[in-house]
């Protein structure tokens, strides 16, 4: 798996959304969490919210940018030099 697609799997991971999601429904999930992570609400979750953040942020990007579904096969098709260095032995 490719380093983009392992950062994308772990975002959706974080978020606990499925691989074919909708924007709309990355910005519900994202505020749902927010809710409860804010630092605001509970100061020992400020951690958590910037593990949130940067999440929703690269979900986010990668859905303006690219497409809208996240397996592994289009994440490649979009990040193609990802593995280039991976094709030469050491």
């Amino acid at each position: 798996m490719t380093e983009p697609a392992k950062n994308i799997q772990y975002a959706l991971e974080m978020l606990d959304l499925p691989i074919l999601v909708s924007k709309a429904d990355i910005k519900k999930r994202y505020r749902q969490l927010a809710r409860v992570h804010h630092p605001d609400i509970n100061e020992d979750n400020s951690r958590d919210m910037e593990s949130i953040n940067k999440a929703y942020a690269l979900l986010m990007e990668y859905i303006d940018s690219f497409r809208y579904t996240f397996d592994a096969d289009e994440i490649a098709k979009q990040y193609p030099g990802a593995d280039h260095a991976k094709k030469f032995k050491p």
